[in-house]
Parts: C-alpha cells; sequence; structure tokens
C-alpha cells in the first residue's frame, strides 16, 4: 500500500526557503529594512553596521511606527497593509511591506525590533530567533521603528560560510545603502560602521544628494536631464563626457522610485555618448523613469531589481534622445568668441619691462645628413647578466640556418663597403616582433611578451622588497567614487609592495605621492581606475595571490600595446627581456607570447 509523499511544508522551513530568495548576504537584508523605513514615512534614518553586517544590522528611524499588534504581525508570513485584492498588485507604487522581509530575515538571524507610535505612550518589544518567537514586551522607546538584524544566519552556517570577506560584503552594503539614498533625498540618513560614520545625509534635491554622497567636485561634474512624454518621464543627471570614469559604479537607473538593471537602457545612453569618450570610459548617470505602474512587472526577480517593460522600444529612443539633447543643449566644448580678432588679443607687460630682441644661434657643425634621432617613450629596461646570457645562449648556434648562395648578379647591385648589416630584429604591423635562433623563426607578440615582462619586475621588486618609486614633483589628487575608495583603501599595503605611494583618504579622495618608476605619469587617476574595475571581480584574499593579482592588472595596463611603433631600441629591449624571464613563452593570464616556426618546417612550405 503506497503512502502520501505530497505534504506542507513546516512554517520554519518555508520561512527559511523564502529567506534563500530575500536575504542573500547582509546588503539584502538591509534594503528590506530600508525599503521598511521609507513606506513608514521617516525623513530620519540611521544605519549601524558590525563585522560588514554579519554580527549587526540595525535600522533606527522616525517613521509612524506601529501598534502592539502590527509589531506582532509583522513577523507573520504574507501579512500586509498594502494589499486587500489580486488587482492591488498592479498598482504598488511603494517598496515592500513588513511581514515578507522581517519573517524571513528572522528566520536565519536573531531579531529585536523596538516601535512606537506617535500618538501612543509606550512602545512594543519582541524579539525572534529563526523563526522562534522568544517573547513581546511594552518598552520605552523613541517614536518610530527600531530594528536589530544580530548573528545572520547563525541557524544555517552553511549559507554563512558562503559569504564574502568583510570588504566585499561592506562593499555591497555600501552599493545597497547608496541606491536607497539616491532615490531618497528628502530623507537623512547616517551610516555608521565599526562605531564611524561612513555617510552622512542632509535632506536636499536630487544633486545635492549626489554631491553629498560624491564629493565637491561633483557639482561641476552634472548635466540635467529632463524628458516628458505620454509614455514615460525621465529626470536626472548625466556626468559631462570629459569626466567619465574607467570603471563602473556610477550608473543608475530607478524606476517608479525603485533602483533598477536594465543593460538595454544601458545602451541607450552608451550610444548617446559615442565618439564623445573612449571605448573604456564608462559614462555616470543618475536617471529617474516615471511610468504607469500597470505597464511594468517588477516581479520577475526575487530582489525587484529587473522590470519587465511593455514598450520597451520606445522607451529607449525617448532615453536616447533625451541624453543627446541634454549633451547638445549644455555648451561641453570651448566656445571661440567669434567677433573677437584673436591675433590681436595680446597680454600688456607690466610696466618697466624690458623687451629683449630676438637672436638666432647657429651651429657650424650640424650635419643634416646624420641621423641622430633619439627615441620617444623609450622603455627602460636594464639588461641584466641573466639577460644577456640568455641572449647569448640564445643565438650561440645558427648552424642549423640553412645557407642560400644567391646569383652573382644580385650581388652586384651593391657596393661591399656600403652594405648595411640586417637587423637582428625588427617590427611587423606595429605588433609583432620578429627574430631568428637556432630553433627557427621567431614571432613576439609585443603586448604579451611586456605584460610579462613588468609582470616579473613588478614581483620581484615586491618579494625583495626592494620596491624603487618615481616620487611625483606636485602630488596627484584623485577623486574616486565610495565604493572605489574603499576597495583601494583594503589594496593600499599591495600598492605599496608594488611603488605607489597613496595617502590621505578623505570621503571621496587620495593623494598619491609617488607611482612605479615603469609608469608616465599622465593619466594616474585613470590608471587607478581601470586597476580597480579589474579587482572588483576578485574574491581572494591570500596576500601572495592578492599581490599576483594586482601585478598582473597593473601589467596588462601599462605595457606597450599592439599597433604601437616601436624604435629598434625598445625592440631589442622587449626582446632581450623577454628572454631573461622565468616564464617567457605565455603572458600572466596565460596567452602566448611567442610562435616559434622551425625551419624544417619553412623548408617544407618551399619544396612544392
Amino acid at each position: 500500500m503506497m503512502t502520501d509523499i505530497i505534504h506542507l511544508l513546516p512554517d520554519s522551513v518555508a520561512n527559511q526557503i523564502a529567506a534563500g530568495e530575500v536575504v542573500q548576504r547582509p546588503a539584502s537584508a538591509l534594503k528590506e529594512l530600508l525599503e521598511n523605513t521609507i513606506d513608514a514615512g521617516a525623513n530620519d534614518v540611521i544605519i549601524i553596521i558590525r563585522e560588514a553586517g554579519k554580527s549587526l544590522i540595525q535600522v533606527i528611524d522616525n517613521g509612524c511606527g506601529m501598534s502592539e499588534r502590527d509589531a506582532r504581525m509583522c513577523f507573520e508570513r504574507h501579512a500586509t497593509s498594502k494589499i486587500q485584492k489580486a488587482d492591488d498588485l498592479l498598482a504598488i507604487r511603494t517598496l515592500g511591506f513588513r511581514g515578507e522581509a522581517l519573517a524571513s530575515i528572522a528566520s536565519v538571524a536573531q531579531v529585536e525590533l523596538k516601535s512606537k507610535r506617535h500618538e501612543d505612550e509606550i512602545g512594543t518589544k519582541i524579539i525572534v530567533e529563526g523563526t522562534e518567537f522568544k517573547g513581546q514586551s511594552p518598552v520605552s522607546c523613541q517614536n518610530g521603528t527600531s530594528i536589530s538584524v544580530k548573528n545572520l544566519f547563525f541557524n544555517v552556517p552553511a549559507r554563512r560560510n558562503f559569504l564574502k570577506s568583510n570588504n566585499v560584503e561592506l562593499k555591497n552594503i555600501i552599493e545597497e545603502f547608496f541606491r536607497v539614498a539616491l532615490v531618497n533625498p528628502a530623507i537623512s540618513f547616517t551610516l555608521y560602521n565599526q562605531e564611524r560614520i561612513l555617510f552622512q545625509t542632509h535632506a536636499g534635491n536630487l544633486k545635492q544628494r549626489i554631491i553629498n554622497l560624491y564629493g565637491p567636485s561633483y557639482a561641476q561634474k552634472l548635466i540635467p536631464v529632463e524628458q516628458q512624454t505620454e509614455l514615460v518621464n525621465f529626470s536626472g543627471y548625466i556626468g559631462k563626457p570629459e569626466f567619465a570614469k574607467k570603471s563602473k559604479g556610477e550608473q543608475y537607473f530607478f524606476t517608479n522610485g525603485r533602483f533598477m538593471r536594465s543593460p538595454y537602457l544601458h545602451h541607450a545612453i552608451e550610444n548617446a555618448f559615442q565618439e564623445l569618450i573612449t571605448k573604456d570610459s564608462f559614462p555616470s548617470y543618475f536617471i529617474f523613469l516615471e511610468v504607469d505602474p500597470k505597464t511594468i512587472d517588477v516581479n520577475i526577480h526575487p530582489s525587484k531589481t529587473e522590470i519587465n517593460f511593455q514598450d520597451i522600444r520606445s522607451i529607449y529612443t525617448i532615453l536616447n534622445a533625451a541624453i543627446k539633447q541634454s549633451i547638445g543643449k549644455f555648451s561641453l566644448s570651448p566656445t571661440i568668441d567669434f567677433e573677437v580678432e584673436q591675433s590681436m588679443n595680446i597680454t600688456e607687460l607690466p610696466a618697466g619691462t624690458t623687451i629683449k630682441q630676438p637672436t638666432i644661434t647657429i651651429n657650424p657643425d650640424y650635419n643634416p645628413f646624420e641621423k641622430t634621432v633619439k627615441p620617444q617613450n623609450q622603455f627602460s629596461f636594464p639588461a641584466s647578466r641573466s639577460s644577456v646570457q640568455a641572449m647569448n645562449d640564445f643565438y650561440k648556434d645558427q648552424s642549423t640556418i640553412p645557407h642560400v648562395d644567391l646569383p652573382s648578379t644580385n650581388t652586384r647591385l651593391l657596393d661591399p663597403e656600403q652594405a648595411v648589416e640586417p637587423p637582428k630584429y625588427f617590427q611587423i604591423k606595429n605588433s609583432f616582433l620578429v627574430t631568428h635562433s637556432k630553433r627557427g623563426v621567431i614571432i613576439i607578440d609585443q603586448q604579451h611578451a611586456h605584460e610579462r615582462i613588468l609582470y616579473e619586475q613588478l614581483i620581484d621588486r615586491s618579494v625583495s622588497r626592494e620596491t624603487s618609486r618615481q616620487q611625483l614633483v606636485i602630488p596627484v589628487t584623485i577623486h574616486l567614487t565610495p565604493d572605489d575608495l574603499h576597495l583601494l583603501q583594503a589594496w593600499k599595503d599591495h600598492f605599496s609592495f608594488l611603488g605607489f605611494d597613496i595617502s590621505g583618504f578623505g570621503k571621496d579622495s587620495v593623494l598619491v605621492t609617488a607611482i612605479p618608476p615603469d609608469i608616465e605619469p599622465d593619466d594616474i587617476e585613470g590608471l587607478i581606475e581601470s586597476i580597480l574595475e579589474s579587482l572588483k571581480s576578485t574574491t581572494q584574499d591570500n596576500k601572495s595571490s592578492r599581490l599576483q593579482l594586482l601585478a598582473r592588472s597593473l601589467a596588462k595596463k601599462i605595457s606597450v600595446k599592439r599597433g604601437k611603433k616601436l624604435q629598434p631600441e625598445e625592440i631589442s629591449s622587449i626582446i632581450e627581456n623577454l628572454f631573461a624571464c622565468k616564464v617567457p613563452e605565455i603572458s600572466p593570464d596565460g596567452k602566448l607570447t611567442m610562435v616559434i616556426l622551425s625551419f624544417e618546417e619553412l623548408l617544407q612550405k618551399f619544396k612544392h
């Protein structure tokens, strides 16, 4: 006799399953708590974080508060004050409801809630641990609600073990905080981490909020965007093209007050910036969309960051046109006053200045036919004993090179006294270096080879602690996003091992006083932004692996690229230093640095 196999799950298990969708990490728990404070009408919110949210996430608001019954009911699944019938789901403009989020969070954490309505004299305190109700009691507290989420995933060790490092989790928390703070500029927020204020914002408009979060330099970087149509209304700001960054992180879409991701609409903005920024740069934007709630579906993803639009193509076209209009409307390029004769615009000299007659200096020994061109941007690779020895070994045996006697008619074309020795190496297509050895013809990828050389030099310097630096005559101030600033602070020691001196970590900037000797000090800000962007995907915390990762990223950024014409000295330097490397055959990314075509293979091709 067969027994029934389908049964209802206990509420405790069902809640933990729901928590798997709603609460993946501390940042997602914070998101739910912040949305509740906004829906409660708060205008002042305090957030307290400890151990990147793993031990404590506390959110304190001055919203409407809850009655004794509501405070108890908010921990029940499917409890809400906003939905009475199914049709209400299509018209929701608020963010969430306490009953779903708190039930999920309480199932995987120890939660303490204190809440009091403005009209009540006493508040309510409730403690829940892993879906187990621990107690309810009256409490004296301020108006509003305070929720403390302690020891997240304490009862689900497997989930807790999958959390990233504190640096990564705190970065996610800051990003979630920014998403809520940007879309609610009328609310004051204060974010504490380990008893220290990370961010403190004051109520104001959107531009003030952006400047408050990203720093005062953004006052000159923003261009307003405004477009109203029957289908959609756009508002917000974009960054001026000249301030485009080498790292992502300042791209925000909000639909009806909710953060969303949309690669399709992101492309509309990228397309509008085409030919105004370089391919490796990212435009900044803070764009708000207002649409009829009935024309979108926000429930296609548990985190509600993906939205379906009924007419996404039309919205794309309108957004693209609005961005182009804003870029064109606000003068972004230098203007020339054509009414003024520029040739006569001469600055007056100070009184008493003596005017010297121009003189011409002639060098009688100058020979215009003598070639003494000095190569520019020459790589300074000192030839070590190992590199010289390696090259000698590589080239010493040329006996296998087939000897071909050319017809005597060809030899008469050149005067033996004027014959020029053929170069040992040469460049093809400004991308590949060609030489030969006893093994055959060698074709070298100049970019991959240079990456390998720089990588090993950086590692050798850091290991020996003999890191050389070039001190900057004028220190460079770099403005970074909060995410990048936090990441740079976490990697500061590793940057130092490779030759950077970075200090003065402020709210939105750092001071660079020295850089590695192999780097041109032209665009230090863009270089550091690019390196940070490549580091964002890593989760490695091992000290040696972190150093290798940073060295690999730095070598990739500063290496000579394909398409660059090299001087003979530069070609020689790359080839000699490549064969002195410990692993000359592959780049730090595991790509080939060279291809060797043996003489036997060449002879085979000429046999037919």
